[in-house]
């Protein structure tokens, strides 16, 4: 990360703020989302039942 802040910001310099901005925010958001292991991550419909799964036994009884 370091590199390309290195590598791009001569070239930023002369941009405005807001795009500074939105420079620095894409790559914080592919920081993140490298950490996760997105392609072995329960989709959607996985989070959902496990976040309503406790609810639904509440209603159950």
């Amino acid at each position: 990360m370091a590199l390309i802040i290195l590598y791009e910001w001569p070239k930023m310099k002369q941009n405005p703020k807001k795009d500074k901005m939105a420079f620095f925010t894409l790559l914080f958001i592919g920081l993140v989302l490298s950490m996760f292991d997105l392609p072995h991550m329960g989709g959607p419909t996985a989070w959902i039942q496990s976040l309503f799964r406790p609810f639904g036994r509440f209603m159950e009884k």
